[in-house]
C-alpha cells in the first residue's frame, strides 16, 4: 500500500511539471547556394535556386546559381515530365552528397519557378 501511495505522489508531482519541448524538424543548417554546398558536410539539406545549364551523363546535370556551378543528380522521376531548358529558373531540394568527383546535390524535388 505504501508503494502505491508513493507512486501516486510522484505521479501527482510530475503532472504539475511543464513538459520539455524539442524541435525535430529540418535543420537550420540548410544550404541555399552552390558556394555553401561546396563546403557543406555530407547529408546537409540543400534548397538551391538557379538553372540547369547542361547534362553530364545519365542522371547527372550541371546546376548554376549566382555563386557558381555544381553537379546535381536528378533522376528521371524527379523531373515529373517537365521540360527544362537552360533559361528555366528552378528550385532544387535535396541534400549534399559526395563521390569520387567531389560534392554534388542529390535532388529529391525539382520545382519550376517561371
Amino acid at each position: 500500500m505504501k508503494k502505491v501511495a508513493i507512486a501516486f505522489a510522484i505521479s501527482a508531482a510530475l503532472a504539475g511539471t511543464p513538459a520539455v519541448a524539442q524541435f525535430v524538424g529540418p535543420s537550420s543548417t540548410t544550404v541555399t547556394t552552390v558556394a555553401e554546398a561546396a563546403q557543406a558536410r555530407w547529408d546537409t539539406p540543400a534548397v538551391l535556386t538557379g538553372n540547369i545549364i547542361g547534362h553530364q551523363r545519365e542522371d547527372y546535370y550541371i546546376f548554376k546559381d549566382h555563386t557558381g556551378t555544381m553537379t546535381a543528380e536528378i533522376e528521371r522521376r524527379v523531373f515529373r515530365g517537365k521540360t527544362i531548358g537552360p533559361d528555366t529558373n528552378v528550385r532544387l531540394t535535396g541534400e549534399v552528397d559526395r563521390g569520387i568527383r567531389g560534392r554534388y546535390i542529390d535532388v529529391h524535388r525539382l520545382d519550376v519557378l517561371d
